[in-house]
């Protein structure tokens, strides 16, 4: 059984979500995945890296985002991490509409659309040390990697 593996790391930057989100597809698209399995692994990636530029680390451009995802036959699995303020109460973060950031708009709803989109989630997060989320998809059709 083979594991493939990426690796990326981007300056906190909201113009680099988007990179992010089309890296990601572009990698799993090995895969052969659905049309919707592609637009909610991109919508999550969406979702943890918006929280880490935003929240991890208060739009500093100097924070770095990082991202791993590692396919493995039918499942893939991404953790996106940073080096930020960390989440004080992860129990909390998980509740629907809940942000810390209510002036800037935020829904409050990443956590829950991670939730949904992906078939596990782990969140590990330390004040002052950052935040680590590690989600995991098993795909429908996917094709084997090993012949």
């Amino acid at each position: 059984m083979m594991k493939n593996v990426m690796n990326l790391e981007f300056s906190a930057l909201s113009q680099n979500e988007s990179f992010a989100r089309v890296s990601v597809a572009s990698f799993i698209a090995q895969l052969d995945p659905t049309m919707d399995e592609l637009t909610e692994i991109k919508t999550v990636v969406s979702e943890a890296v918006t929280n880490a530029i935003i929240h991890g680390y208060d739009n500093n451009p100097n924070g770095i985002v990082y991202i791993s995802v590692m396919i493995d036959e039918q499942f893939i699995e991404l953790t996106i991490k940073d080096d930020g303020i960390g989440i004080e109460d992860v129990e909390e973060a998980r509740q629907p509409l809940f942000t810390t950031k209510p002036d800037l708009e935020r829904s409050g709803m990443g956590f829950t659309i991670m939730e949904n989109f992906m078939d596990e989630i782990e969140i590990h997060s330390q004040p002052g040390s950052g935040t680590e989320i590690r989600l995991r998809k098993h795909l429908s059709n996917s094709k084997m990697l090993c012949n």
